[in-house]
C-alpha cells in the first residue's frame, strides 16, 4: 500500500505550527550546550544575523587543553561561587567561544543576535558590546549584577526568553 505523501504533509502541516525563529535560534542553543564538557554550567550559545546561524559555542577548555569532565573543577575544588573569580577555571564561555569562532573564521558579528541559555557574565557582556552585538535571547538568569547594568548602559537590548514562549517549550538538559 502506497503512503499519500501530499495527504500526510498536509494533516502534519495543519497539526503543528512553525516555530517563531526566536524559538527555533533557542531550541538550537540549547542542542549546543549539550557539547559542554563544564560540570558546574551547561551553556550554549548561538550568534545569528538576517534569520541566520553564524556561529555557535558552549562552555569547555580551550582547543588541545584537557576538559574538566577528563580532569575535575578547580572552582568546585577551591568552593568558589557562582559569578565569581572567573579567572579559576580553565574553560572558556559559550559566548566567548562564539565570538572567537566569527573571529577564526573571519565572521563579522557586527549588529548580530545573541542566543545562549544564560544571561552573559560581566567578562562576556565586554566582549559582546565591543563585538558589536545588539540583542541577547536567553532562558536564564546568572549570579552578576554587573553585566546587566553594562549591557543596558551599552545599548544591547536583553530578552529573558520565557518571556515569549511558555517556559515548557524549552527543552530540558
Amino acid at each position: 500500500m502506497a503512503i499519500d505523501t501530499k495527504r500526510l504533509n498536509k494533516t502534519v502541516a495543519k497539526k503543528s505550527s512553525r516555530p517563531s525563529w526566536e524559538t527555533y535560534f533557542m531550541e538550537i542553543t540549547f542542542l549546543v550546550a549539550k557539547r559542554s564538557t563544564c560540570l558546574r554550567r551547561v551553556v550554549g550559545a548561538v550568534i545569528v544575523k538576517d534569520k541566520r546561524i553564524l556561529t555557535t559555542g558552549y562552555n569547555g577548555a580551550p582547543t588541545g587543553v584537557k576538559h574538566c569532565i577528563e580532569v575535575g573543577c578547580l572552582r568546585e575544588k577551591l568552593n568558589v561561587a557562582s559569578g565569581q573569580n572567573h579567572e579559576l577555571c580553565r574553560g572558556i564561555h559559550a559566548e566567548q567561544n562564539a565570538i572567537i569562532q566569527a573571529a577564526f573564521h573571519g565572521v563579522n558579528i557586527n549588529n548580530a543576535f545573541l542566543f545562549c541559555t544564560n544571561l552573559p557574565c560581566s567578562i562576556c557582556a565586554k566582549m559582546i558590546i565591543n563585538a558589536g552585538i545588539k540583542k541577547i535571547y536567553y532562558a536564564s538568569g546568572y549570579a552578576d549584577a554587573i553585566s546587566g547594568e553594562m549591557l543596558k548602559e551599552a545599548g544591547v537590548e536583553t530578552i529573558k526568553f520565557n518571556d515569549i514562549i511558555k517556559s515548557s517549550e524549552l527543552p530540558i538538559l
